[in-house]
C-alpha cells in the first residue's frame, strides 16, 4: 500500500470531517463555516484530480446495477456539490462587498437543502466503498483471516449506529431539511455542538450501513463473501484499488 494512496485517504477523510463542521453554522459562526467550506471544496478538487481516470472511464462502466448505481450516486453528488458551491458564493459574507446582492432567503434554503443532501450522498458514496476501506484497515492493523467474534462485534456496532441514526434523523428533522420544508422545530443551539456532530455521524453511519448491506447481496439474496482485501476492493466498482492497496498501482483512483 503506497504512501500516496494513504495520503489521499487522509485528505478524503479530512474533507468528510469538514462537512459536519460546516453544517454546525449556528454554533461555530460564519467565519468557521466559510473557512471549513472553502477547505472542503479545495480538497474535493484535489480528490477529482486524483480520480480523473475514473471520469475518463465512465463510458466503459459495466452495465450492471451496482456499477450503474455507483455512477448515478457520483453524478448526484456532483450536482449537489455544484449547487452547494454556487449558493455559497451568492450568500457568502466574505464575498458580499464584491458581489451584487443576489443571495436571499430562497438561496439560503437551497444552500441548506444541498448541504444535507451532500451529507446523505457522501454517506452512500462511502457505503459503496466500505469493503475497500475495511481492507485498508485490515492491512494497516495486520489483521489476517476471519474471526467470528470480531465479525459479530462489528455487526452489533453497525446495528447500534444504525438505530442511533434513525433517532438522529428525528432529532435533526432531516426529512424537512431534505425536502426544503419550513418547520418550527429547531435544534436547541444552547446545547453543546458535540451532540450535533454525533447525530450527523450517526445519520451517515445509518446510510452507510443500509448502502453496504443493501447492495452487498447477490441475486439469490445471499451476501457476497469477500475473500480478502483485493476482492473487497473490486466490489466497490474500482478494481484499481486492490492493486493500489498492494502498492502496485500508485495512480489508481479511490
Amino acid at each position: 500500500m503506497s504512501r500516496v494512496f494513504l495520503l489521499r485517504l487522509w485528505l478524503d477523510g479530512l474533507a468528510a470531517v469538514l462537512l459536519p463542521l460546516a453544517l454546525a453554522y449556528w454554533w461555530l459562526g460564519n467565519a468557521v463555516h466559510e473557512l471549513a467550506g472553502t477547505a472542503m471544496f479545495l480538497l474535493l478538487i484535489a480528490h477529482n484530480i486524483f480520480n480523473r481516470r475514473w471520469w475518463g472511464g465512465i463510458a466503459r462502466t459495466r452495465r450492471e446495477p451496482r456499477s450503474l448505481f455507483n455512477v448515478g450516486v457520483t453524478f448526484a453528488l456532483l450536482i449537489a456539490m455544484l449547487a452547494l458551491l454556487l449558493t455559497s458564493v451568492l450568500i457568502s459574507n466574505a464575498l458580499a462587498p464584491y458581489l451584487p446582492p443576489w443571495g436571499g432567503f430562497t438561496v439560503r434554503q437551497i444552500h441548506t437543502l444541498a448541504a444535507y443532501w451532500v451529507l446523505v450522498i457522501v454517506a452512500v458514496h462511502l457505503g459503496l466503498r466500505w469493503p475497500m476501506l475495511m481492507g485498508v484497515a485490515r492491512n494497516l492493523l495486520g489483521i489476517k483471516g476471519m474471526n467470528p467474534l470480531r465479525t459479530l462485534v462489528l455487526r452489533a456496532l453497525a446495528a447500534a449506529i444504525a438505530v442511533h441514526g434513525i433517532w438522529s434523523i428525528v432529532q435533526l428533522g432531516l426529512g424537512t431539511k431534505l425536502s426544503m420544508q419550513m418547520t418550527l422545530d429547531w435544534w436547541n443551539f444552547e446545547e453543546a455542538v458535540a451532540g450535533f456532530f454525533i447525530h450527523c455521524a450517526a445519520i451517515a453511519g445509518l446510510v452507510m450501513v443500509v448502502t453496504y448491506y443493501g447492495l452487498n447481496r447477490d441475486s439469490a439474496g445471499r451476501r457476497r463473501a469477500p475473500t480478502g482485501p483485493a476482492r473487497s476492493a473490486a466490489g466497490s466498482d474500482n478494481t484499481d484499488d486492490s492493486r493500489e492497496m498492494a502498492g502496485t498501482n500508485p495512480r489508481a483512483p479511490v
